[in-house]
Parts: structure tokens; C-alpha cells; sequence
């Protein structure tokens, strides 16, 4: 992986100057891992694991403390390796502002106020939108692989679902019992947590599972992913429990899995995605449900689970080979619950393919 986080600098570098800046000080831990292989999490909401520094010249740091220098020193050159410690900020300021960048850009997402703050004590700053995320939305071979790589344990996990859907059984010890078969078969982690919904449960397309059980006749919407690899996956599945659908499940199932076929047969190259987005909502309202549509069609997906593109009425991006976006429409009703049915798909040189 040297190389290729290497050669992700070097599209970076490219960007720098044309966007009035001669340095980027990366702080999202997603970016920070794409770029160097640093540690894809940080310990905590309220702590950093490190920054980096892309410089124009080609003189990059990192930055972390103690805790992190042995695993900086398996990806990192320790010649470009700055260890800060107490006072932490102070230290950090007074590195970044003797390296006169100016202006340095900072990943305005990314960045508290708060720190912000304390760095522009010393260090002339200017925000900056998207500058790696932009090289992230495309997916190069080897992310392509790992991203089929869990998705591929994603599937087989959803093949035991049925088995773990019997009545008496509660939401939540569903969504513990899909958390044990990812970490069984190889999952260093879940991409998110679980999501179970039992009948008007599942009308939350976000639902936290408790302690509603599953009944003879009823429906399950079960959302789930794995990180395998640091990659994620992201499937939803609903099903119906008992001998025969109802009605207005099989019909809201048919509008569903009918409105996904159409939006992924259109899917490809050139096309803008808030365009699949559209598609979706006028079939829905062509059959008088389209209030029942109360989210986005999808989103790209990789070291996190939602990134860009944006499947949304807003979002211009044009779709290009090598993304990889969810298509999961769904429609929900607070008294009946909810269905959503969501594939993960790659986006060819000729249209799309279901991984």
C-alpha cells in the first residue's frame, strides 16, 4: 500500500496550488487514511490520532503523539514524523507555523472552532471543501476488490438472517446475533450500527433496535454492513415472516424492488446523480407514494459507509466509472412500518454492475 498512498499524495499535490494554497493540513481521519495508512479512527469524538501536512514542495509530515510513533513509524518515513506532547497545542502551533505555509489550507469539515482557533494564533489559515474526498469518490482496482470483499461477507451474512427471524425473539438480540457473525467470519468491526425494525418499527428508516419481538406475520427491516479490511458495506433487507405476505406488503415490496431495477438500469457514466434520484421519486409519485419516499436514493461508500456521491435531489456529481454508491429506495408508513431493499453497485465504462 506505500505506493498507492504515495501516488493519492501526488493527485492531492496536483490540486494545492490551483486552489490558492501551498499546503493541506488533513485532519479527517478518513482522508488522513487514504493518504498515508494512518489510522482510519481516532481513540475518541474528543481526540485526534494526528494530521497531516501535503505540501506542494513535497515536503509532507505527520503529526501524533507517543501513544501512535511505533504504528506512524510502519507507514510513515520517521525523518517527516513530528511527536508532539504537553502542551500539545502549543507544540503543534509553533510546528505548523515554522513551516511558512501560507496560506495552509485546513479541512473545513474537519476543523473545530476550538482548534481553529488556537492554530490561527500562528499559522495563516485558509478553509478549504472536499480536496480529498473529490479523490476519493472514485474507487481505484485495489478498492474495488476490497469493497467485493465485504460486500461479498455482507451477503453471506444476510443468507442466515431468516434463521435468526423467529417470533419471540426481540430486535435486539437480532442485531447481536448479526454483530457475532460478522466478527465470526472476519469483520475487524460493524460499518454501523445494526439496524432492526419490527413492522411500524421500520417505518425509522434509521430505527435502534429494542426490545420488540418478532411475531407470526409480520415484517423485519434488517440494515446492516461490515468493515472488512477497513472497507465497508452497507445492504438492507426486508422480510416477511409468517407463511404468506400481506397484501400491502407484497404491493409496497413490488413498488420498491420495481423503482431500485429502474434506477439501476439507468445508472452509468455521464450521468448526473440527482437525475437517478428523480427517476426514482416520479415513478413514486406516478403511483401516489411518493410522500412515503423520505430519504435520499443512496450514497457512496468506502473507508465510510456515507460519503459522496450523494444520490439527492441537490447533488450535481457526475457519475463516473469506478464509484461505487448504494441504490435503496424505500417507503415508509408510521401506523404499518417501513420497506427499503438496497444493493451496492459499481459503476462501469457501460452502465453498472450489482456487487
Amino acid at each position: 500500500m506505500p505506493e498507492i498512498h504515495a501516488q493519492r499524495r501526488e493527485k492531492l499535490r496536483a490540486r494545492l496550488e490551483p486552489s490558492g494554497i501551498s499546503a493541506l493540513l488533513v485532519s479527517s481521519p478518513a482522508n488522513r487514511f487514504y493518504l498515508s495508512g494512518f489510522e482510519l479512527h481516532d481513540p475518541q469524538c474528543n481526540e485526534s490520532a494526528g494530521m497531516l501536512v501535503i505540501a506542494a514542495n513535497g515536503e509532507d509530515w505527520l503529526l501524533t503523539d507517543p501513544r501512535f510513533e511505533i504504528t506512524a513509524q510502519k507507514v510513515w518515513p520517521s525523518e517527516r514524523l513530528f511527536i508532539y506532547r504537553c502542551p500539545k497545542m502549543q507544540q503543534i502551533r509553533e510546528f505548523l507555523g515554522g513551516l511558512g505555509h501560507r496560506p495552509l489550507g485546513f479541512e473545513a469539515r474537519a476543523v473545530s472552532v476550538e482548534l481553529y482557533s488556537d492554530l490561527a494564533e500562528q499559522v495563516t489559515l485558509k478553509p478549504t471543501r472536499s480536496m480529498v474526498e473529490a479523490l476519493r469518490l472514485v474507487k481505484d482496482a485495489q478498492e474495488i476488490a476490497l469493497l467485493e470483499d465485504s460486500c461479498r461477507l455482507n451477503h453471506e451474512i444476510f443468507a442466515l438472517v431468516p434463521e435468526l427471524l423467529r417470533p419471540g425473539r426481540t430486535e435486539r438480540e437480532i442485531a447481536w446475533d448479526m454483530e457475532k457473525l460478522f466478527r465470526e467470519r472476519g469483520a475487524e468491526e460493524l460499518a454501523f450500527p445494526t439496524i432492526v425494525g419490527v413492522d411500524a418499527n421500520a417505518a425509522q428508516p434509521h430505527a435502534v433496535p429494542d426490545q420488540t419481538p418478532v411475531r407470526e406475520n409480520c415484517l423485519v427491516l434488517v440494515d446492516a454492513g461490515a468493515r472488512l479490511n477497513q472497507y465497508c458495506s452497507d445492504q438492507t433487507r426486508t422480510f416477511w415472516v409468517g407463511e404468506r405476505p400481506s397484501d400491502a406488503f407484497q404491493r409496497t415490496m413490488d413498488l420498491v424492488r420495481e423503482a431500485q431495477d429502474r434506477a439501476i438500469a439507468a445508472i452509468r457514466p455521464g450521468l448526473p446523480v440527482h437525475q437517478a434520484y428523480q427517476l426514482v421519486q416520479d415513478f413514486f409519485r406516478d403511483h401516489l407514494v411518493e410522500k412515503r419516499f423520505t430519504h435520499g436514493l443512496g450514497h457512496g461508500i468506502g473507508l465510510e459507509t456515507h460519503e459522496g456521491p450523494s444520490l439527492s435531489p441537490n447533488d450535481k456529481t457526475i457519475l463516473t466509472p469506478g464509484m461505487v454508491v448504494t441504490v435503496e429506495p424505500g417507503l415508509y408508513s408510521p401506523d404499518w412500518g417501513g420497506i427499503r431493499w438496497e444493493y451496492m453497485v459499481l459503476v462501469t465504462e457501460d452502465g453498472c454492475r450489482i456487487l
